[in-house]
């Protein structure tokens, strides 16, 4: 058995939040003082959760028929009750024009507090130096 196993149910849990625009659990699994960066919509350091709180309760990932989310290479760091995880990120999606694939690299810290697991920070790169998005 996976000695991190739980930790990765709890990310599991928190992503599947963002694509199924279910703000409460997101809420539920994330620090207020949340920062991260995410090189795709702006070239700094976000923080807090407004943003996200708007682009999950206006449903950011658009029109799809389906969509699935699958990591790749995942290795998870874990001391004490703090967890720094980091996956290729594959997200796919079907729409009327067929599925489409956006990959990243990404990282991100978690901390146990109160027996419950909370994100902290982000952090998304390219998966490869010629991707544009």
């Amino acid at each position: 058995m996976d000695e991190h196993a739980d930790i990765w149910r709890f990310l599991d849990r928190h992503l599947t939040a963002i694509f199924n625009g279910d703000w409460e659990t997101y809420r539920a699994t994330t620090a207020d003082d949340l920062s991260l960066y995410e090189y795709w919509i702006i070239p700094h350091r976000q923080d807090g959760l407004a943003f996200h709180q708007f682009m999950i309760e206006n449903r950011w990932a658009g029109n799809t028929t389906a969509q699935r989310y699958d990591l790749f290479e995942k290795r998870c760091q874990r001391y004490g009750d703090t967890a720094i995880v980091s996956y290729t990120f594959m997200l796919t999606q079907v729409t009327t024009d067929g599925a489409r694939h956006r990959t990243h690299n990404e990282s991100r810290v978690l901390i146990r507090q109160s027996d419950a697991w909370k994100v902290v920070h982000v952090h998304k790169s390219p998966a490869s130096w010629s991707e544009n998005h």
